[in-house]
């Protein structure tokens, strides 16, 4: 965090629950400006923010509809004074896992959801943020800009019953590695890393959990995981993600893994 009066930006996607929301209270602080875009605002997330003097703005959003949420953000970054930030983050964390099961059994309207939130969301997101914040730049701001988009191993590795999911992730490693290329070649270009936050204990595990056992193949893999605590909590997770984040060497391997 800076040490001068100017505050670092931060904006969070899916920050209502589970890890996202172990990293918005980890992230709040006076000397930050915290945005969280969710579907639901967290009423505990602002009496913490308000006991600290922290700003933090909660939108409710749907990232679904990508081009409204990209929309809403650029013209909110746009308002903003660059003068008074240090630095700008943009941390996409939201993802959604439809029907666990066969490609051919989900349906459509859950694999659509998936996808647009899972990798078009975070490509629309990053887009108006690099475009709002690249005219910072522009304008003679110098402050750095960061991109984490929170991956999974199953964008690396594939997995019976989760097309739609490792799709996703496999999609938003490519699409960091694409924009880190480009902002390599911008003057005072931002950087960019797609990481893999280990498996976590949230929502989303017990999801695959509850999944049937005849169209998930793996699942005794995850009930073996709980069963020998081999989850990580969303408070110990979200610190070494943004542990990560503070790293000197952030953005010069643009597709990580925590556990590296």
């Amino acid at each position: 965090m800076n040490t001068d009066a100017r505050q670092d930006l931060t904006i969070l996607t899916g920050a209502s629950r589970g890890m996202g929301l172990a990293m918005a209270r980890q992230l709040l602080a006076p000397g930050r400006r915290l945005l969280c875009i969710s579907r639901r605002a967290n009423d505990e997330l602002a009496a913490q923010a308000e006991r600290l003097g922290a700003p933090l703005i909660q939108w409710q959003q749907d990232l679904a509809d990508t081009t409204s949420a990209a929309a809403r953000l650029h013209d909110w970054l746009k308002q903003q004074d660059a003068s008074t930030l240090a630095s700008a983050t943009l941390i996409n964390n939201a993802g959604v896992i439809p029907r666990i099961g066969p490609l051919d059994d989900c349906p459509p309207d859950e694999l659509a959801r998936a996808l647009r939130v899972g990798l078009e969301a975070p490509m629309q997101l990053t887009a108006a943020f690099l475009r709002a914040s690249g005219a910072w730049v522009d304008a003679g701001w110098r402050g750095p800009r960061k991109v984490l988009n929170i991956s999974s191993g199953l964008g690396r590795n594939a997995m019976a019953a989760q097309a739609p999911y490792c799709a996703a992730k496999a999609g938003m490693d490519h699409f960091t590695r694409c924009s880190a290329l480009d902002e390599a070649q911008r003057e005072q270009g931002a950087r960019l890393v797609s990481l893999a936050p280990g498996v976590i204990d949230t929502d989303m595990q017990a999801q695959l959990r509850a999944g049937d056992p005849s169209a998930f193949p793996d699942l005794g893999r995850f009930v073996e995981l709980q069963r020998q605590g081999q989850l990580t909590s969303p408070d110990a997770a979200a610190a070494r993600v943004l542990a990560w984040l503070d790293r000197a060497d952030f953005g010069e391997r643009p597709v990580a893994d925590v556990r590296d």
